[in-house]
């Protein structure tokens, strides 16, 4: 098993993430695109080489990520209509996420096999996210299901202080 840490940059511009390993040492470098369309987030391995984006869809009804992973698409994160409580479903083949998603308090399941657990650390600057790899091989997914899940969640709250 290994354990990654996904820690946010709080007041950076352009949303930056780092993901350390248990010793500190940056594994991945998470970059949120600034004043972009289609908003994308890029997270790179250490030598800066892109492993994963993902991207906000544009003109949709509904807001709608898209997760790919060295060049596949390997999931979706779709509002869904609902009058009182956001709600999202995650579409994936194989993939699947159990928990509370949204507390970031959840499983990573390829089909029916743990392969990743997140939870949320808490009483630290920023948000930090301890992440469990059981499957090394799905590392790179475990983080992009996150970072997607983060995105997610940072649009909610950015559109949800828009409206008020």
């Amino acid at each position: 098993m290994k354990e990654l840490y996904i820690k946010q940059k709080v007041f950076s511009i352009g949303e930056k993430f780092t993901v350390t390993d248990e010793h500190q040492n940056d594994v991945y470098y998470v970059e949120g695109s600034f004043f972009q369309i289609p908003k994308t987030f890029s997270i790179m391995n250490e030598n800066r080489g892109e492993v994963a984006l993902i991207t906000k869809k544009v003109f949709s009804f509904l807001p709608k990520f898209f997760v790919e992973v060295q060049g596949k698409e390997i999931l979706t994160i779709t509002k869904e209509l609902s009058f009182f409580k956001a709600r999202y479903t995650i579409d994936s083949e194989g993939i699947e996420v159990q928990g509370n998603w949204w507390d970031m308090d959840f499983e990573v399941y390829k089909q029916g096999q743990l392969v990743g657990q997140v939870n949320k650390e808490w009483f630290t600057w920023g948000d930090t996210y301890k992440v469990q790899i059981f499957d090394e091989a799905m590392e790179t997914i475990v983080i992009a299901v996150v970072v997607a899940i983060d995105c997610v969640k940072s649009d909610e709250a950015a559109a949800s202080s828009a409206a008020t």
